[in-house]
């Protein structure tokens, strides 16, 4: 988790997902306010399962707070934009197996690779996405054509040169390489010494590697597996019992007072479960990522970066539980199709 972190919120990273979100918004044939707006809250949600879900909630927040949250007074759309945005963000990671904690956490325990989590969780979370993005750009239509027509960049990297084509490309290499090297330390390990390594040598097109935020998430997911493992005797009879439907319904609302990579981890710690208890259990948890700020872990990065937009520089966490209701609802639906085992 910690080397995936680092690599994939490098500033190369980043800036490469930046320029195909504009090359996306600039082929809709839609006011490219509207299309830059809908594909930040949509295409780069989605890339979460590709860069982990904190990175692109950083670079989403980022591309939020300047294109449109420092334009606009209206307090209601940022409300409902960033209830959209966590809710995207928690559930537009489980294309894969590794971007979310909440997935990664029992992932290697359910035996669930990036294939069963695409063709499981994946297309209905995507349409998931799609469907609340669409519908806020469609009721927010109004706030933003009050945004500059010009799209920016980070502010991080504004008044900086361009990072080559050739740089984002080695970094995708390494991203790749760490992710298909998971299970190999040795592998992953060596990796991520020559990934640093070229960072430095190649420091001018860098940002700060994200090395105390990755620690702080790595400790957190460690101290789970350590401390988790001593929850299983009451966990066993509690959720054991639980109907899937019932357990989908509470892992949602459990999610929005705790942490929900926490959750699925204590989950799966229940022995005896089926299929469909544990896809309830993991499609609950993602559900629930945008309720509060707390029931997922890159919620807090958006949180810093947008609340100085909102009046008084604060989120209230009663408006923005009120602003998520919708998309997690939505998000609900989809998970809750009919599926096969």
């Amino acid at each position: 988790v910690f080397a995936i972190m680092v690599v994939a919120a490098s500033r190369p990273i980043l800036e490469m997902v930046s320029k195909l979100v504009k090359v996306i918004a600039n082929v809709l044939p839609i006011r490219n306010e509207y299309a830059m707006f809908f594909v930040t809250m949509s295409v780069v949600p989605l890339f979460g399962s590709l860069i982990t879900e904190p990175a692109a909630m950083t670079l989403a927040a980022l591309l939020l707070r300047d294109q449109y949250f420092k334009r606009s007074g209206r307090a209601v759309f940022k409300y409902l934009t960033i209830g959209v945005l966590f809710v995207n963000i928690s559930i537009g990671g489980v294309l894969t197996s590794y971007a979310a904690p909440p997935v990664l956490m029992v992932a290697q325990t359910f035996n669930w690779d990036t294939a069963y989590m695409a063709t499981h969780f994946g297309w209905r979370a995507a349409v998931a996405v799609l469907i609340n993005a669409a519908l806020l750009t469609f009721i927010s239509r109004s706030a933003l054509v009050e945004a500059p027509e010009s799209i920016p960049q980070p502010t991080d990297t504004k008044q900086r040169p361009d990072v080559p084509w050739v740089v984002m490309g080695i970094h995708l290499l390494f991203l790749v390489g760490i992710v298909l090297s998971a299970h190999h330390p040795v592998i992953f390990l060596g990796m991520l010494m020559m990934f640093v390594g070229y960072a430095h040598a190649y420091s001018k097109h860098q940002n700060p590697l994200l090395i105390r935020e990755g620690l702080m998430v790595g400790f957190f997911l460690a101290g789970l597996v350590i401390l988790g493992g001593l929850q299983k005797w009451w966990l066993q009879g509690l959720l054991g019992g639980m109907s899937p439907l019932a357990l989908f319904v509470g892992a949602t609302a459990l999610t929005a007072i705790t942490d929900n990579a926490a959750l699925t981890y204590l989950g799966s710690l229940v022995e005896g479960t089926s299929e469909l208890w544990r896809y309830m259990l993991v499609a609950g948890a993602v559900t629930g990522g945008g309720l509060t700020v707390i029931a997922n872990a890159p919620n807090p990065a958006g949180f810093s970066i947008l609340k100085g937009t909102f009046p008084d520089g604060a989120i209230s966490p009663l408006r923005l539980l009120m602003a998520a209701a919708v998309p997690t609802l939505i998000a609900a639906g989809m998970f809750l199709l009919p599926t096969s085992f």
